[in-house]
């Protein structure tokens, strides 16, 4: 009779290595306990993996459409805020030149330019309000602050329109020479060489430095808006004229009839800057509400998505636990087999 050597180190090896495929197959099994999706998709799938591919991507796009879009909804929404305060000092302006309409007590005119003051400098920094480092109303022009204050000293603006009376009557608007204008010559002033100067290059060159091109944002694969809006709008222009009118020229030393001429025609640009402010924010609640239904629709788009994607890369998570338990008894099994072959000696029996 014949006998093989067997060796008890072999025994152990086989066994070491019985327990390392084990323990290989049994992090491979939780990750897909966990996930829910197979661990290698590239061995699971074979030739289908394009499929998970092109699904993943898919869902990479959309999830990327929805972080853009949450920034937009910032974005429009901090641009309604800063609208609503300039149609608040827009509705401050009428309000105040509606108080002095044919007036010419020296105290209410004071306390309307002071009205109207404060109502520009609210307006200036609703305009040049910035959210998460970008300005809302500049246009594309998003790094560069959007209105100059008037107010400032030595202001473009300011310098503007101080160089375009003295050009047009030959005095400053608080000379008491003033006093001799005809409500023509105001008119005239105000029609053609003041109202001019709030539009085209005049305006860029001295009160903006925004963009007329809006900011565009894609909030579907198929679908754009105009996610902001600038200072070049006829409202914001209309504000500022207004405003100029009552600043420089209600207290100025005219006569009670050109005081009369400069309040209508004050009055008429400052409803028409209220308008079209809140013509605007009508513009801005319009993106406001596409974005709000593109939300809707990505949802409902990754949703199908998802299942589909679970369809093809998804494993049966009960199998798969269960195997991993399995493996789990067979390992501790090993463990405690391994651990007597290792005691097993020669010298036990000597």
């Amino acid at each position: 009779m014949k006998t093989s050597f067997v060796s008890n180190l072999a025994s152990q090896n086989a066994m070491r290595l019985t327990i390392g495929r084990a323990q290989n197959e049994i992090q491979k099994l939780n990750t897909e306990v966990v996930t829910g999706r197979h661990a290698d998709i590239g061995l699971a799938l074979g030739a289908k993996t394009t499929n998970s591919v092109s699904l993943n991507r898919e869902v990479a796009q959309l999830k990327g459409i929805q972080d853009s879009n949450a920034l937009v909804t910032q974005r429009l929404s901090a641009s309604q805020s800063a609208l609503a305060m300039m149609s608040d000092s827009a509705q401050q302006m009428l309000e105040a030149l509606i108080a002095v309409s044919g007036s010419d007590d020296a105290n209410r005119l004071q306390v309307a330019e002071r009205d109207i003051q404060s109502a520009l400098g609210a307006f200036t920094i609703a305009a040049n309000t910035s959210a998460n480092g970008e300005y809302l109303f500049s246009g594309i022009n998003t790094n560069t602050e959007p209105l100059e204050d008037y107010q400032a000293a030595g202001s473009a603006p300011k310098a503007a329109f101080d160089a375009s009376f003295f050009g047009y009557f030959g005095f400053t608007q608080d000379d008491p020479a003033a006093a001799g204008i005809t409500v023509p010559q105001m008119d005239d002033f105000i029609t053609n060489v003041l109202e001019p100067a709030f539009a085209g290059a005049d305006w860029n060159t001295n009160w903006s430095n925004a963009s007329d091109t809006n900011v565009t944002s894609r909030i579907l694969k198929n679908e754009v808006v105009e996610s902001n809006t600038n200072a070049n709008s006829e409202g914001m222009r209309n504000f500022a004229l207004a405003a100029v009118i009552g600043i420089e020229l209600l207290d100025s030393p005219i006569s009670a009839e050109v005081r009369t001429a400069v309040n209508a025609s004050a009055t008429k640009y400052a409803g028409k800057a209220v308008t079209g402010i809140d013509n605007q924010r009508s513009e801005l609640g319009v993106s406001e509400n596409r974005v709000t239904k593109a939300n809707t629709a990505l949802e409902s788009q990754l949703r199908i998505i998802t299942l589909h994607l679970g369809d093809v890369e998804g494993v049966d998570a009960y199998e798969a636990s269960t195997r991993m338990n399995s493996l789990l008894n067979q390992v501790e099994a090993s463990y405690t087999l391994t651990a007597r072959i290792q005691q097993m000696s020669l010298m036990n029996y000597l």
